[in-house]
């Protein structure tokens, strides 16, 4: 066992398994957390070089095996993740994991025969959770297309209300003018201006911050109300009609399937025959074209130049990100690229990538939100967690289901942490953008948005 540990702590005692992409990302976040955390993997040199980087303790083993699981102090346990490369292995380790202790478990499983049977093996085998990285990213990808003009768009209150990430362009309506100067003009009466980024720093605006055009602002509205607002500052709402993808594997099939759902014209380009074959089979409603989707002629006759929406999803993140750039040079299409690794991210953050999606960190954001929700108090807990802006601001929201400090009280008397926004309240599925008047109910869902990390109560918005 390779040990790295500091003073006690006060979090929760959690094992995983897997030390790739998105294992060694948990770790990250979960021990700048104050977990408790004991990593295995059959690679020793992966463990040594986690347990030099971060204060955790780690295993070489097989996470599958009862005995590695026990030497890994399974029977103390709270939570036990498995994200290793094999869905079957993940299964299986979260099994022997229910019977070797009392405690939560959490697979990655990405097969689309599996995710089918998702209900079933949540409640067969006891899982707290079975996440898809590939079919939560494919969902993000169909939100983005709905609201094209937008650089991202996350779902909270069972998607009522979305947080949309926008770029400001020169001579636009709010280019110039304070966020009180807007609101008095009627142009944010139902939308909050959450966070606004800027020569690489992150604000939290208050009523006397001025927009510049090349800021990127996000913003919080009733699903309805973002397209009132992006036509309100000149924004094109139309949804996309058409999308290329590149790529016919597991995100390709994920892919295709959403936006076929949405009602989008979706063809795939895939170089595998067989893989071509499959997939007519499993989405009869999209063209399926067997050929070289890297090759730049084949993109010209399939339409790249006036395709709606153009996703590369290769597997390779170089070729995603020559793909990207080179739709955007020949088209006018919303381009998404897809990044697994982490490698020169300062690099791509200068490229006109259109929008970016990081699966990792998807995985690992839902399910750090779980551990807040599991290690916070039973009556008030997150309900949803969203790192935004490379984890340099959250919007979170809680589920308030207690009087505290925070209740009943009209928002101008609450003494607030800076850098901090409330964004909505949820109450009974009517959707309230806060005016100072408007007090916390218990029974409401609350989302803020703030610099600070770490929130795991309501009661933590107070200075």
């Amino acid at each position: 066992m390779f040990k790295k540990k500091d003073a006690e702590k006060s979090g929760m005692n959690i094992i995983i398994v897997g030390c790739g992409k998105v294992g060694a990302t948990l770790i990250e976040q979960l021990t700048q957390e104050g977990h408790d955390i004991t990593i295995i993997d059959l690679n020793s040199k992966k463990i040594e070089a986690i347990t030099n980087t971060y204060d955790a303790m780690g295993v070489v083993g097989n996470g599958a095996s009862y005995s590695t699981q026990l030497e890994a102090g399974i029977e103390k346990a709270d939570l036990f993740i498995a994200v290793t490369n094999s869905d079957e292995l993940n299964l299986l380790c979260c099994t022997v994991a229910k019977r070797a202790g009392s405690l939560a478990a959490i697979a990655r499983v990405r097969t689309p025969d599996y995710i089918k049977e998702v209900d079933y093996f949540s409640e067969k085998l006891g899982l707290a959770m079975i996440i898809n990285p590939d079919f939560v990213s494919s969902r993000v990808m169909a939100r983005i297309l709905t609201l094209p003009t937008a650089l991202n768009v996350t779902s909270f209150a069972h998607g009522r209300v979305n947080l949309v990430r926008i770029e400001i362009p020169d001579d636009n309506v709010l280019c110039n003018r304070n966020i009180a100067e807007i609101g008095r003009d009627g142009i944010t009466e139902r939308t909050v201006i959450c966070a606004i980024e800027r020569d690489g720093n992150v604000f939290i605006p208050s009523g006397e911050f001025i927009i510049k055009a090349g800021d990127i602002v996000s913003f919080a509205a009733a699903q309805k109300e973002s397209r009132v607002f992006l036509k309100k500052i000149g924004f094109k709402t139309n949804q996309v009609k058409s999308c290329i993808i590149v790529g016919g594997g597991r995100a390709g099939y994920y892919a295709a399937d959403q936006l076929l759902k949405a009602g989008m014209d979706v063809r795939i380009i895939e170089i595998d025959q067989a893989r071509c074959e499959r997939l007519s089979e499993l989405l009869p409603d999209a063209t399926i074209i067997h050929a070289d989707g890297t090759d730049e002629e084949v993109l010209k006759e399939e339409g790249i130049e006036d395709v709606g929406a153009f996703i590369p999803l290769t597997g390779i993140d170089e070729e995603n990100v020559l793909l990207s750039l080179h739709a955007k040079h020949v088209s006018k299409a919303k381009v998404i690229t897809r990044i697994t690794r982490n490698n020169f991210k300062e690099v791509i953050t200068e490229l006109d990538l259109g929008s970016v999606i990081y699966p990792k960190y998807i995985t690992s954001d839902a399910i750090i939100a779980y551990v807040r929700a599991k290690n916070n108090s039973k009556d008030s807990n997150i309900e949803t967690l969203y790192p935004m802006l490379d984890s340099r601001a959250e919007a979170i929201e809680f589920k308030v289901e207690k009087e505290s400090e925070v209740v009943n009280v009209p928002l101008f008397k609450l003494s607030l942490k800076k850098d901090l926004l409330i964004a909505f309240i949820n109450r009974n599925g009517k959707i309230i953008i806060p005016k100072g008047q408007d007090s916390i109910q218990v029974g409401d869902s609350v989302m803020i948005v703030t610099t600070h990390t770490g929130f795991n109560d309501i009661q933590d918005i107070l200075a």
